[in-house]
């Protein structure tokens, strides 16, 4: 926390922000500001709210004081920055960035916020070091809509906002070896120069029917898949999964280009149905198969971190409506993750597990440190002080409904 500290003019939101990101770490079933103002012992959740909706600190600067904080304590040469994206439903209309589009969190389309986010990857451990908020035209083209939510710029793809993400990783002096992603970015001819541009080597998915030049020809994907030997298959792994290696069949195809550097396809088949994806990769310089399947595979650190970011520290769980806040929410949440991430990685370092058991996992880390070192003492009269806030708040907000409903009688 004293990373962030001088991101906040007062003591009072130092205090308060400390609290609140120890809630976003805490056990409880849900973690709002309501919920998250109980726990900390606060007699109403006011200034939780302030803390988030009107209080003067800048997110943005936090969020890079999140990015020096995981690059610090996770560096890794050959790093991997893993771009996707995640989708939470949500009900209504009124929450920045929402309306009815694909999100892989349902498998469908929902009424639905999506956003996209950069994660470092390295050997010693992985953690998310940037945010930006998918807004879909609907939104930008309603300049009212948009000042009232709080969004300042227009219309941006998800590609474009992979890129702007990845450049302020590296303007920021930081350094990462590759880039990796699903078909939304690989198929985008304009974030792949951006990359070259910048020297950073990428391994990202594509669709099937997406067109290659090799030395023959233009071709498919899937059919130059088709031609490839069976001598030219190598069985390699992925990367350590939840039961143990991910292996799968590989294969890479050189590619054609007048511009400088090595490009290939690379493609892999799933060993037991033969099912097939495809990669364009790129790198300043040649490297083996090997390095090309160890990049495709870290796209996996994504998903662990979608999963133990909301399952751990809430990412998903905010109930705020206009950009700033969420900006806050997201950003203090990627903190409390990196901070399990990289106790994780410093205990594996400097404390190997016995052979009878396995390594300390996030989740039990998040378990140790709350209930041995954080979990305040509540006392009766806060506890009753918010059952009679809740049953107040809840009184107004029913009365209001009830005078909104005879109006429309």
């Amino acid at each position: 926390m004293s990373r962030i500290a001088g991101r906040f003019a007062r003591v009072e939101p130092q205090r308060r922000v400390r609290q609140l990101v120890l809630g976003l770490l805490s056990d409880l079933p849900r973690k709002n500001c309501w919920t998250i103002a109980e726990w900390a012992g606060e007699r109403t959740p006011d200034g939780m709210q302030h803390l988030l909706g009107r209080a003067k600190w800048d997110a943005d600067q936090v969020r890079d004081d999140v990015r020096g904080y995981v690059v610090e304590h996770l560096h890794d040469d050959q790093a991997v920055l893993v771009v996707d994206e995640t989708g939470d439903v949500k009900k209504g209309t009124g929450t920045v960035g929402v309306q009815r589009q694909y999100t892989g969190t349902a498998g469908r389309i929902e009424n639905a916020q999506v956003a996209v986010y950069l994660v470092y990857a390295g050997r010693r451990g992985h953690a998310a070091v940037d945010r930006e908020l998918y807004v879909p035209r609907s939104w930008t083209s309603d300049s009212d809509c948009c000042r009232a939510a709080g969004l300042g710029e227009g219309f941006a793809t998800k590609p474009e906002l992979a890129a702007r993400m990845v450049a302020r990783f590296l303007d920021a002096g930081h350094r990462a070896a590759w880039v990796a992603g699903d078909e939304v970015y690989g198929g985008n001819p304009t974030l792949r120069t951006a990359l070259e541009e910048r020297g950073a080597g990428y391994v990202l998915a594509m669709a099937c029917s997406h067109e290659v030049t090799t030395g023959a020809g233009k071709f498919r994907a899937d059919a130059l898949a088709k031609k490839v030997p069976k001598r030219a298959w190598q069985k390699l792994s992925a990367g350590d999964g939840a039961k143990g290696h991910r292996f799968y069949d590989w294969a890479a195809i050189d590619l054609v280009d007048p511009r400088p550097g090595s490009r290939q396809l690379l493609i892999r088949r799933n060993r037991s149905t033969g099912e097939l994806a495809h990669y364009r990769c790129y790198s300043p310089a040649p490297v083996p198969l090997t390095t090309l399947v160890r990049v495709a595979g870290s796209r996996w650190r994504m998903e662990e971190f979608f999963q133990s970011g909301k399952g751990l520290a809430a990412l998903d769980e905010h109930q705020v409506r206009r950009y700033p806040s969420w900006s806050r929410w997201v950003t203090l949440a990627m903190l409390a993750h990196a901070f399990l991430a990289v106790v994780r990685a410093d205990e594996h370092a400097r404390h190997p597990a016995p052979d009878a058991l396995i390594p300390l996992t996030c989740n039990e880390i998040q378990r140790l440190f709350i209930t041995l070192v954080v979990q305040p003492v509540h006392h009766a009269i806060p506890r009753l002080g918010w059952s009679d806030w809740r049953r107040r708040h809840q009184a107004r907000s029913q009365t209001s409904h009830y005078r909104r409903q005879a109006a429309q009688v």
